[in-house]
């Protein structure tokens, strides 16, 4: 059963830390095995590559056919029906438009001691995009993951992502031209990170990947950043809703399970002022489980690591929801801004009663790649700045140096590395004063 706890309860410090500090993923024997996989596809190259996708994945590649050829990408986009894609156009042409106004100023002036100082930003060349397969293929994530990339100026989009029997799912593959994806390989799990990381004779290495992907594909992230950049170690999806009894509860109850659905692991979490309010919900949580498709996995989710907290007032609203982070935030209150306000930890922030968190993983146009797991507390959501990266600039003239300089030499010496000072000390000699 989802858990309760009542702010006034004489112990409710100690099961909010409680609740806070549980996990819900656990590692295992993940790490090793991925670092193994690592190993071979670093060394081995594409021959390991191709005996870890014949292995987990029942595909058999080649270096003819791992890449996705562009009759094979307009095929499936021809697949799709005129609405799906309408759809994809739509959720692209916003997503764009959002993360078109993201970009930063570059900027260089002279400061008061005469120097030059700027600072300019670049896109990263090169990115490669892991898209999941298995129980779900996701499209959005296509084009949350490559449209930011593409608007950055990116020079290579690369995806990868697992094969059904070599076969990749049309709207996938749709979306991945809509969003201009240069090269996209059939191939998924902690070998295709490895492959991405590291390269091999079918596909040169990229210098950022980005994505979601499983417990495997999180590690294999983990284990080859700092060769590459990441985006993030996202974990599985989590949602809360403050909600007030103005609200239907079959509303609220749907938007928890949206995240419920995801993944057994995924978290949903109700906080509200009025008891019989939450009762309500928990009832029509339970009616609209028997509506899904995915209701098992939501059931798991939901029985397992739900969780409904009760408040006194709204007031407490904002400090509870700034201690949980939560990667969505829905404010279905009157004046949902005024809280807003207040918070300082989420993902992202939906407004009011009538702004699902659906909309945000779709249409809505910021993106839906989210930080998890309490990490909003010191991050963000995936973003055109993610995409690039920032070059300082300094330029002293004879004058400038004259005036910072022996400050420098202070400090070098200071830290007993001679050469530094030194590389001063000589350039003041040389301009010293007549």
């Amino acid at each position: 059963m989802p858990i309760r706890i009542n702010s006034s309860s004489s112990n409710f410090g100690d099961e909010f830390r409680k609740f806070l500090n549980s996990q819900r993923e656990t590692v295992s024997d993940v790490e090793n095995i991925v670092a193994q996989i690592i190993s071979q596809v670093k060394d081995k190259g594409d021959h390991a590559l191709f005996d870890f996708t014949k292995k987990f994945d029942d595909c058999v590649l080649t270096e003819d056919n791992i890449r996705i050829s562009e009759s094979e990408i307009e095929n499936s986009y021809q697949e799709c029906n005129t609405h799906e894609l309408d759809a994809l156009n739509m959720a692209s042409d916003r997503i764009r438009s959002f993360h078109e106004k993201q970009f930063p100023d570059n900027y260089n002036y002279i400061d008061s001691e005469g120097v030059e100082l700027g600072l300019k930003w670049n896109p990263i060349e090169s990115v490669g995009i892991y898209v999941p397969g298995g129980s779900a293929s996701y499209p959005s994530s296509v084009l949350m993951n490559a449209i930011p990339a593409r608007v950055a100026g990116v020079k290579r989009l690369v995806m990868v992502s697992p094969s059904t029997k070599g076969k990749l799912n049309p709207l996938v593959l749709a979306a991945a031209k809509i969003s201009g994806v240069d090269e996209i390989y059939r191939i998924g799990g902690a070998q295709a990170i490895g492959a991405l990381a590291y390269g091999c004779n079918s596909l040169n290495a990229v210098d950022k990947i980005v994505g979601p992907g499983n417990a495997y594909v999180a590690a294999a992230k983990r284990q080859v950043f700092g060769t590459v950049g990441i985006d993030m170690v996202a974990g599985p999806s989590e949602i809360l809703v403050v909600a007030d009894n103005k609200n239907d509860p079959e509303w609220i109850a749907v938007d928890l399970l949206s995240q419920a659905e995801h993944d057994p692991l995924a978290q949903s979490i109700l906080i509200t002022d009025d008891i019989e309010f939450a009762n309500k919900v928990e009832e029509a949580i339970d009616a609209s489980l028997r509506l899904l498709v995915r209701k098992d996995i939501a059931s798991a989710s939901w029985e397992n690591f739900g969780a409904i907290i009760i408040i006194n007032n709204m007031g407490q609203a904002p400090e509870v929801v700034n201690k949980i982070a939560p990667e969505h935030l829905e404010l279905a209150i009157d004046e949902p801004q005024k809280m807003a306000d207040k918070i300082v930890n989420a993902g992202a922030i939906f407004l009011g009663r009538i702004t699902p968190e659906a909309l945000g993983d779709y249409v809505a146009g910021p993106n839906h790649v989210l930080p998890t797991s309490r990490t909003s507390r010191f991050s963000s959501g995936l973003g055109l700045i993610d995409f690039m990266k920032r070059t300082t600039i300094v330029g002293a003239t004879e004058s400038s140096i004259k005036k910072i300089g022996p400050a420098a030499i202070v400090l070098a010496e200071a830290e007993g590395l001679g050469a530094h000072a030194l590389s001063i000390k000589l350039r003041l000699g040389r301009y010293r004063d007549a």
